[in-house]
């Protein structure tokens, strides 16, 4: 039983691999912002759109990601996107080493983020299609667990290596794990057990609609996320906190992650997903907004980094569900072009914030703020799932 599930198992690990690659390359520029906000002289909103540049590709590139896939097979996209994130990865360090500037540079990390696009829409789908409803919040979690892992190492790993060797290396380093992810992946790739029809058909209106309804409490709760780890730096710096207090928090925020959404999936089972995506939600909005008012910092990444985490792996999981496995590829496009909308324009809209408030801490409380959206967006989708479609329905966990 064992020796047969092993291919599984490889093809999941070293999907977990590239995400940690992603979430490396994605925290490069927020864990270097002092540095790359000297060398090419950004304000807060400009550095907001260069975070968000690895993350814009996706409004356009998510739903034709899905259609690909469900018309030319997984490995087509899968293998394919984590080849961009590496290219994207290589403009990006060859820009800075250079001294293209800013446009390059963006240029590269969008390149990466449609690499992490495609690579977004399939993993979900995947592990959906190769785990049963009662296995998948626990897959979905390490998968998910893995992405904060990899932010976590570019706090920890980033800094003292651009202090020694230059902001360029840390770049490379970058593009460097996402090369080794990617033969990793790509040699360990396994067909999923039962391949769907290869067509281009879109999914039901119903379906769409619960799956965009799930991509918004994603794209709301990474709001906080994301935004809590791209102006905390900035925040303690302005503060008066010695460089070693961000690193700390941030790591304490990111490696607290995969137990405490193991945690949820096992909370989730045994009281309910709603309890605790209400309650996880209510803590991951004070712990992101608490710091701009009480400077605590290690107190508040600790609590963003285990209770506030929790509910992640059920909101991907609730999109993984809102199609009939047919319709998964698409309907997952469906759900990360929703949540790629917030994700490209939310950093500069935040980065805004604190221009306004004078203080990064007002990008804080701004995502913060956001972030509750997605209680009453829960409510919605666990109406429309009652909606009659037993297709759905019997997918759901």
């Amino acid at each position: 039983m064992l020796a047969s599930r092993l291919p599984l198992y490889g093809t999941i690990a070293t999907l977990a691999l590239t995400r940690i690659a992603f979430g490396f390359q994605l925290q490069t520029v927020a864990t270097l912002s002092p540095d790359l906000m000297t060398l090419l002289l950004l304000d807060f909103a400009a550095l907001g759109g260069l975070i968000g540049a690895y993350l814009a590709p996706g409004i356009f590139v998510a739903l034709p990601s899905g259609f690909l896939a469900r018309r030319f097979g997984d490995r087509v996209v899968a293998v394919g996107s984590i080849w961009l994130i590496v290219l994207g990865g290589v403009i990006a360090a060859v820009a800075v080493q250079r001294g293209w500037g800013s446009v390059a540079i963006g240029l590269g990390r969008a390149v990466a983020g449609i690499g992490s696009v495609g690579l977004s829409v399939m993993q979900s789908k995947m592990v959906a299609d190769r785990f049963s409803p009662r296995d998948l919040p626990v897959a979905m979690a390490v998968l998910l667990g893995a992405f904060p892992i990899g932010i976590g190492l570019a706090q920890v790993v980033l800094p003292p290596l651009a202090a020694s060797h230059g902001v360029a290396a840390a770049f490379w380093l970058g593009a460097g794990l996402a090369g080794v992810s990617a033969v990793l992946f790509t040699l360990a790739w396994t067909e999923a057990p039962h391949a769907s029809p290869r067509t281009m058909a879109w999914p039901s209106r119903h379906e769409m609609g619960l799956v965009a309804v799930a991509g918004l409490i994603w794209m709301v709760y990474n709001v906080a996320w994301f935004n809590f780890m791209a102006w905390m730096p900035s925040l303690l710096v302005a503060r008066g906190h010695p460089a070693w207090m961000a690193d700390t928090v941030l790591t304490i925020a990111t490696w607290a992650n995969l137990p405490a959404m193991l945690v949820g999936g096992w909370a989730a089972a045994r009281f309910g997903g709603t309890v605790v995506f209400v309650l996880g939600s209510l803590v991951c909005a004070i712990s992101v907004a608490a710091p701009a008012v009480h400077d605590n910092p290690i107190l508040w990444g600790v609590i963003f980094g285990t209770f506030a985490a929790m509910p992640g792996s059920l909101i991907v999981g609730l999109g993984a569900v809102s199609c009939a496995a047919e319709n998964r590829a698409v309907g997952m496009g469906i759900f990360y072009v929703t949540y790629y909308i917030g994700g490209a324009i939310m950093p500069a809209l935040c980065g805004a914030a604190a221009d306004w408030a004078g203080d990064p801490g007002g990008a804080l409380v701004f995502a913060a703020a956001v972030s509750l959206l997605g209680i009453p967006l829960w409510f919605l989708h666990a109406r429309m799932m009652a909606t009659p479609n037993a297709s759905i329905r019997a997918a759901a966990p």
